[in-house]
């Protein structure tokens, strides 16, 4: 790989357009992308091509998805299959590709391998724990609102509360030191970016893994009551995780649990705010946010590019022929307004009941930290209505950026004002 930026833009399609753009960027997030919409309109599976030339299949039907999802022949290695490997720079590509750098990364492989990993992790989301984080939460969002207040009756809730929130709990979960948070938000900050040549990428990421290896190293010596040291000093870990195995776990918890929390919080906000007989209805009726909350996973959908599998062997889906090698990409986005499946799926309705969405995914590798997020999204969701009087935007709606060519769909920035009290 060359280090010169000029020869690696940040704008690397590689990097930056895993599916088509015109399948994933919205720039309007009440409607499906009118490219995704017209596949969708047509089959709920459909062959299309990837920005590199090669053919995938996409599913934007909610029962075909389901059955991708829950069918071993569809594997989640794209160490081995994704064709995006192709067109990486060599160092890149071998730094993806290798044992330090895939160790840990369950949500990328198959059973057995990946069995493993999930029930040591699922030993930790105890009963116990999540009622402590629960109470943490409440802490947190309480001190956020309460800096907000105190600074005046405006704010950009981005930074101020949708990114900080989710990654305090993150820190929580992990054990990351109070000293050493400030660093730990920077470094999550830098990896979640990709408006960057690949070379500060790669560095962007070892960076993150030193951090996270000395997190491990800390809980070795000095265990809490932290995930990080409940799988340190796990007794039923046989063989024992390595170190890399714990840094690849601990950047995967970071990822999957900071940045679609942060989009959701700040979308949904943002959707709510242009919908004020919806926002009412959770103001008025808190009581009413756990099942808001499901219905607002259902219409964001914020994980805009889907999910890849790839078909180990011949077979048919949707009547469509998929051959043994081929990729599929689940569109979360398409399933969850599947006209087939719901009412007036184009419709924010939050006293919907509760419904079965694939936000979280589905099969072996649903999203293990679902409920931790649910907690974080309702109790945000009802603080943000009750302690900040009469919110709103401070701007236009289209002078909102939207986060609408990026992996994870949100906003960018959320400038509101409230009452003064």
């Amino acid at each position: 790989m060359t280090t010169e930026t000029t020869k690696v833009p940040p704008a690397d399609e590689s990097l930056k357009a895993p599916i088509p753009r015109e399948l994933m960027q919205r720039d309007n997030p009440f409607v499906l992308p009118p490219a995704l919409a017209e596949l969708a309109e047509r089959s709920p599976v459909g062959r299309s091509t990837l920005p590199g030339g090669e053919p995938f299949w996409l599913v934007c039907g909610y029962d075909e998805a389901r059955a991708v999802l829950a069918d071993p022949r569809f594997s989640a290695d794209r160490f081995r299959y994704h064709p995006r490997f192709k067109n990486l720079p060599e160092q890149l590509g071998e730094q993806l590709r290798n044992d330090k750098a895939r160790a840990g990364s369950f949500i990328n492989m198959d059973p057995p391998e990946h069995t493993r990993y999930r029930k040591l992790l699922t030993g930790q989301f105890t009963v116990r724990r999540m009622r402590g984080l629960t109470t943490r939460i409440e802490q947190i969002v309480t001190e956020r609102l309460d800096a907000m207040l105190a600074a005046g009756n405006s704010a950009d809730l981005v930074p101020a509360f949708t990114v900080a929130v989710p990654s305090l709990v993150i820190c929580e979960l992990l054990g990351v030191r109070y000293e050493d948070r400030k660093e730990f938000q920077q470094r999550a900050s830098d990896l979640l970016r990709t408006d960057q040549p690949v070379k500060q990428a790669v560095e962007n990421s070892e960076a993150q893994r030193e951090f996270m290896q000395r997190l491990v190293a800390d809980k070795r010596r000095n265990p809490t009551d932290d995930m990080i040291s409940g799988l340190v000093h796990h007794a039923g870990a046989d063989p024992a995780l390595t170190d890399d195995e714990l840094v690849g776990i601990a950047n995967l918890l970071l990822l999957a649990g900071l940045d679609t929390t942060a989009s959701m919080l700040g979308l949904g906000m943002f959707v709510l705010l242009q919908r004020p007989e919806q926002l009412a209805v959770l103001r008025d009726e808190p009581a009413r946010t756990g099942a808001a909350v499901e219905e607002l996973l259902r219409y964001l959908t914020v994980v805009s590019t889907g999910l890849f599998r790839f078909a180990t062997q011949d077979l048919e889906l949707g009547g469509e022929h998929i051959p043994a090698g081929a990729t599929v990409v689940i569109s979360l986005l398409a399933a969850n307004r599947d006209r087939r499946h719901w009412t007036e799926p184009e419709s924010l309705d939050v006293t919907r009941e509760r419904n079965s969405h694939l936000a979280f995914g589905h099969g072996v590798h649903q999203c293990l930290g679902q409920q931790l997020a649910r907690i974080e999204m309702t109790v945000a969701y009802t603080e943000l209505l009750r302690r900040l009087p009469n919110v709103r935007l401070a701007v236009p709606p289209d002078d909102v950026p939207l986060r609408n060519d990026m992996i994870t769909y949100g906003v960018h920035a959320l400038p509101i004002a409230w009452d003064a009290s």
